[in-house]
């Protein structure tokens, strides 16, 4: 796993549980689930990470415009206050 995942075969530089699953699947010829691969790495020592900080690549204020912007056009509309009703009897909820 310290040679990266460049290495076993997988496109970028991130580690998952199912990636490591699967290259202890092909390596020792064993089975595990997620979360056995999991704990088995836990008892060996190795912990998960979470980057510290954002991507220095990240453009605060593109985001903030694109928020304003954009998503109020891309996200689905809200739901009506009032509950509908689809019953034959009541002629004014057809």
């Amino acid at each position: 796993m310290e040679r990266g995942p460049l290495v076993h075969g997988w496109a970028d530089q991130q580690w998952t549980l199912a990636r490591i699953k699967t290259l202890i699947g092909r390596l020792f010829h064993v089975s595990y689930t997620v979360e056995g691969t999991w704990r088995l790495l836990r008892r060996h020592g190795w912990s998960w990470q979470q980057p510290a900080r954002r991507a220095i690549e990240r453009d605060a204020q593109a985001v903030e415009v694109w928020r304003k912007e954009t998503w109020p056009l891309v996200r689905a509309p809200r739901r009506r206050a009032t509950a509908g009703s689809s019953s034959k009897t009541k002629p004014a909820s057809r």
